[in-house]
Parts: structure tokens; C-alpha cells; sequence
């Protein structure tokens, strides 16, 4: 049986390079990103014991890798500036369109530093 290759070894590296650039998502929540060799890296979410993870995602691309996490770090940010406060029921979304412009701005700004930590082209 040939083993298949899901990922490139370049590929690889710029995966890593993004899984480091959102380390401080690991410290906030529960989530985690797991280099899974040939397969890529699978983004495991919401740990529940004695049944572990609630989600997973497998990745191979280091721009979609990005974008999930960035996803992912914006909704824990968003989360805990609403969280006990009825903005709650308005989502992610309605959230951030409900922040100030300068506070928008410095989240989008959030998202450059980022794109510079991981040295990725969006």
C-alpha cells in the first residue's frame, strides 16, 4: 500500500510558521494545533473531559491555516469583551460592527501583525 502525501515539506514549514505566529490563542483557550505528519495539521477545539475534543480541522494550506486561526483568535477576543453583556446575542459579527471604528481598526491591525509573525502573503 503507497502512503500518500498530503502536504509538501514547504507547505509544512509555513504551517509551522503560523501555528507559532498564534501562540497566544494556545494560552487563551482551548485550542491547539497539532502537526499530524503527512496528513498536515489539525486544529483541535473545545476540550471536554473524559471525551476530549469537540472539533477538529485538517489543514494543508498555510493561508487557510491562517485564516482559521485568525477566525479563531477574533472570536475568543470578541467573546470575552462581550461575555455577561447582552451584545451576546448579537454574534461575532454584530459584536465587532458594534465596536467604535478605532476599535475595529486596531483589531484589523492585529491581524497584519499577525500576517508579519507568520510571514504568509494573504
Amino acid at each position: 500500500m503507497e502512503k500518500k502525501i498530503y502536504i509538501t515539506e514547504e507547505e509544512r514549514a509555513k504551517c509551522q510558521k503560523v501555528v507559532d505566529a498564534f501562540a497566544e490563542l494556545y494560552e487563551m483557550t482551548d485550542v491547539v494545533v497539532v502537526d499530524v505528519g503527512r496528513y498536515g495539521f489539525v486544529m483541535l477545539k473545545y476540550y471536554t473531559s473524559p471525551h476530549g475534543f469537540e472539533e477538529d480541522a485538517t489543514f494543508t494550506d498555510s493561508k487557510a491555516l491562517f485564516e482559521g486561526l485568525w477566525q479563531e483568535w477574533l472570536d475568543m477576543k470578541l467573546y470575552f469583551m462581550a461575555k455577561g453583556t447582552p451584545l451576546m446575542e448579537k454574534g461575532y459579527k454584530g459584536i465587532f460592527e458594534s465596536l467604535s471604528a478605532e476599535k475595529q481598526s486596531a483589531f484589523i491591525g492585529r491581524k497584519a501583525d499577525f500576517v508579519l509573525k507568520a510571514g504568509i502573503h494573504l
